[in-house]
Parts: structure tokens; C-alpha cells; sequence
């Protein structure tokens, strides 16, 4: 036993000195920016903290200043866009198949444009998002004590009508299920939980010595089972003749599909499922904490919704009714601003070649971020940041849909301040 935990520590001191030599021979030859001082070999790895992470990423972006990651994310999507490794949340987790942590590669191409040409037809989805709309108000009127589950139900109704054609009950127990492993990539994908995500050379250790991998393979498992439950019901409605279209009848059919492996495809049912589920519950989250704090503008809102609907609620509002809405609009719109929901600092991208930016050089290989707060509650950009108030964005910013909402990310993986040396 000992023999082993000595032999495991000498090749992981060796992987490390060899990681960290040549990082620094690299910092040589390259010009970086100021670094956020870091400890010795490891960097910034273990300061990031598990929780409020945009707040302290803001607070550092105003210490150390900016790069613009319009500029760089944006502009230079083209060698800016990929993803670093990640040998557990991405290789054991999710078999190499989650494509949010997909490199940009002929894989990532292939599967966004299946996805894109089933899933940019929006008009056919509104029927299911004005449905769980209408459940989610009985919902709130009749559990408002259960509103936060009542956000999540929505959510996942309405992706998974979209995905599978099927509704989701408030208490389904699939449901549950599936947020489960949502919380557990979520959890695993946090800055420092996993050190091979932090140091990628360690993968490079022989698997019966990397003591993370059984976890990480019983995550896979459980993850997995969850996303083949749905396909399963979905192929068995199929053959019986009950299955409504939907996003899964359509990607079953598209030819690039009899190419994938089992694990590729249900990690894209999977993927779906989750970023569906997740972010509307957190940005309605977002709204009512916003009415909570700041609920001056409310009396507006529903002056809006009575102008147009009728004074005694005589019905709900529908899509043709957008444009009369503005202050709706605004409101969710300053949703996305007041907290950016997804990543506080944005999930990282690498770098696919050299290139230099304003006399500073980058090696191919430097891993980017996005500072999602410091963007979003910038007092250069608005007035009263931490103010929740949708009548910011009464102007030419309520057409603009980047405008306050960067919380999904910029380039192809829709203030870069973070750059870590690779």
C-alpha cells in the first residue's frame, strides 16, 4: 500500500514539474498580461471559491483591468472558440460526447448543424412554452410555497415537448432524476473540485492510478441511464405508433446520426434536456428575486399587461402581443443582466493558435474566460448596476439581443479577463 501511494506521489510530482516547466518556459517567451498572483506550480487553480464567484471575479477585473472579449471571442471566434480538456467532467462524465465541452472540431460542426436545422425553427415550439406558461401560473396559485419547483417543472416541460413530445408532471420522478445529474456535472465542473480538470497532464497517469476515475465512471453510468430512459420511451412510442414529432423523431431520422455511437447520441438528448431545464428555472428565479429586492417596477409591468389584456386579467397575453409589450420585454431582459445565471465567469475556451492582442502574444493553447458580472453590472455601461430595473433598457437596446446578455457565452459557444497560462 504504501509502495503504491509512493508511486502514485512520484508520478504525480514528475507530471507536475514537467507541466510547470513548461508553462514557465513559455511565460518567457511570450508576452502576457498582469497575472492574478497564484501559487507556485499550481497556479489560480485552488482560489477560485465554490461559491459568489462572480462577485470575486468582478472584484479582481476591477483591480487588474480588462481585455475586451468582444474583440477576442467575438471577432476571432474562428481560433478562439475551442475548449481545453477536461479527462473527467468531459472524458469519464460524459464519454467525450457533452458538446458544451466539446472541442471545435469536425465532431462539435457535425452535431451543431444537426441541431441547428431541427431546432431554428422556433415558431414550432411556441405552442408548447404558451402551454407550460398557463400550468405554471395554476402552479404558483395553487402551491405558491412550491414556486422554485413549480420554475423547474415549467422549464423541463417545455424542453422536454420540444425534445420527446412529452409533458413533465411537478412531482416526476424522472425529473428529479434528471436534475440530479444535472447538479452533479454542475458540481464536478466547478474550478478546483477535480485536479485532473485543473491539470489535464495528469490524465496521463495510468488509469488504475487514477483514483477519480471509479467516481467519475459511476457518475457516467447514472447519467447515462437517465438520458436512455427517454429514448427508450421515445422508440418504444415509435413502434407503437404514439409518438408525437418532435426534435428526437427528426434527429433519429438525419443521416449524420446512423454515424454516432449510442453514448454521442444520448448525450445530445442529454445535453438538450439539461441546458432546457436549467436556465429558464434559474432566470425566472432571477425575475421574482428581482421583484423581491427591487419591486418599484412592478405596478408598470402590470399596468402594460392591463393595457393590453384587459383590466381584470380577461386573458393572458399571448405571442402576437410582443410588440405591444416592451416593458415585458425590458423586464427580461434585465433578467439576464442582473445575474448572469450560467457560468459567473464563464465556462473556458481555448486557444487554438498563437496570436497577439493589443502587444500582448498568446501561445496556442491559452485557455480564455469571459467575466460574466463585470460585463453585466459594469457602471460604465449602466447606471445603478445592482438595481434591478428594466426601464435601462427603454431604448434602442431592447431590439438588440446581445445587449445586456452574455450570460450564455459569446462566439460560437453562444470581459475576457481571465488568461490562464497553458
Amino acid at each position: 500500500m504504501h509502495t503504491m501511494a509512493a508511486t502514485i506521489l512520484g508520478l504525480l510530482f514528475l507530471i507536475v514539474i514537467q507541466s510547470w516547466v513548461r508553462s514557465y518556459i513559455k511565460s518567457k517567451q511570450y508576452h502576457l498580461p498582469p497575472a492574478v498572483p497564484g501559487l507556485p506550480i499550481f497556479g489560480n487553480a485552488f482560489q477560485i471559491p465554490a461559491l459568489q464567484q462572480g462577485p470575486w471575479a468582478k472584484k479582481l477585473a476591477e483591480q487588474y483591468g480588462e481585455i475586451t472579449a468582444n474583440d477576442l471571442l467575438e471577432r476571432r471566434a474562428a481560433i478562439y472558440a475551442s475548449r481545453p480538456p477536461f479527462p473527467m467532467t468531459q472524458g469519464i462524465m460524459s464519454g467525450g460526447s457533452r458538446i458544451v465541452l466539446m472541442p471545435y472540431n469536425e465532431q462539435w460542426r457535425t452535431l451543431r448543424k444537426v441541431m441547428h436545422q431541427i431546432l431554428s425553427v422556433a415558431k414550432l415550439y411556441m405552442p408548447f412554452e404558451d402551454l407550460e406558461s398557463k400550468q405554471l401560473l395554476w402552479d404558483y396559485l395553487e402551491q405558491p410555497d412550491r414556486w422554485w419547483s413549480a420554475n423547474g417543472r415549467y422549464a423541463n416541460s417545455v424542453i422536454m415537448s420540444v425534445i420527446f413530445g412529452r409533458r413533465s408532471q411537478l412531482d416526476d420522478p424522472d425529473v428529479v432524476e434528471l436534475f440530479e445529474t444535472l447538479e452533479l456535472f454542475l458540481e464536478n465542473q466547478q474550478p478546483g473540485v477535480n485536479i485532473v480538470d485543473a491539470f489535464p497532464v495528469l490524465d496521463r497517469l495510468p488509469k488504475r492510478l487514477q483514483w477519480w476515475r471509479p467516481r467519475g465512471e459511476r457518475i457516467f453510468e447514472k447519467t447515462r441511464k437517465v438520458y436512455l430512459r427517454e429514448e427508450e420511451r421515445m422508440k418504444r412510442k415509435i413502434k407503437e405508433g404514439t409518438q408525437k414529432e418532435c426534435f428526437g423523431t427528426a434527429f433519429l431520422d438525419a443521416k449524420e446520426v446512423s454515424r454516432m455511437t449510442e453514448t454521442q447520441r444520448l448525450f445530445v438528448f442529454g445535453t438538450l434536456m439539461e441546458a432546457g431545464s436549467d436556465t429558464s428555472r434559474v432566470t425566472l428565479g432571477q425575475i421574482i428575486a428581482g421583484a423581491a429586492t427591487y419591486p418599484d417596477w412592478i405596478q408598470q409591468a402590470r399596468a402594460e399587461l392591463d393595457e393590453v389584456c384587459g383590466n381584470n386579467a380577461e386573458r393572458l397575453p399571448q405571442w402576437e402581443d410582443r410588440e405591444r409589450l416592451p416593458y415585458i420585454t425590458a423586464v427580461v431582459k434585465e433578467g439576464f443582466r442582473w445575474r448572469p445565471n450560467i457560468a459567473e465567469i464563464g465556462a473556458p475556451t481555448m486557444l487554438t493558435k498563437d496570436d497577439e492582442y493589443e502587444g500582448y502574444k498568446f501561445p496556442a493553447g491559452t485557455v480564455f474566460t469571459w467575466n460574466a458580472w463585470a460585463i453585466a453590472l459594469d457602471p460604465r455601461e449602466y447606471k445603478d448596476p445592482e438595481r434591478f430595473w428594466p426601464d435601462r433598457f427603454l431604448n434602442e437596446d431592447l431590439s438588440n439581443p446581445l445587449k445586456g446578455h452574455w450570460a450564455f457565452g459569446p462566439g460560437k459557444w453562444n470581459d475576457c479577463f481571465f488568461v490562464y497560462k497553458s
